[in-house]
């Protein structure tokens, strides 16, 4: 499961990125389920494009993708998904999970 910090950092790195599987009016099917499976173990994050076309909701669809691949719905924005699985050989550094200590070093104000 990935934290705030993480889907934020996933998000930043997905901006960028281009659809590599689009869904359309075939819905999903075991071709499309291997084709999005060989792109997310290829490049971890990938970007899916819904068509108009495509008559499944996109939350039913992202869940559909990530629940079938053991992928995190990182982002859904517009027609168009982001997907990440991290893979045997991971190219992308994840931020650390855990809370970080704060670093305040300012004394309280004074109460009165």
């Amino acid at each position: 499961m990935l934290t705030g910090k993480q889907k934020r950092y996933l998000r930043s790195l997905g901006h960028d990125l281009k659809p590599v599987v689009t869904i359309g009016k075939s819905e999903i099917t075991g071709t499309l389920l291997r084709e999005t499976d060989a792109a997310l173990s290829h490049h971890e994050l990938i970007k899916v494009k819904l068509l108009e076309s495509c008559l499944l909701e996109r939350q039913e669809a992202a869940e559909q993708l990530a629940g079938n691949l053991n992928a995190e719905i990182t982002q859904i924005l517009g027609r168009t998904l982001l997907l990440y699985r991290k893979s045997p050989e991971s190219r992308i550094n994840l931020p650390e999970s855990g809370k970080q200590p704060s670093t305040r070093t300012e004394s309280p104000a004074p109460t009165r």
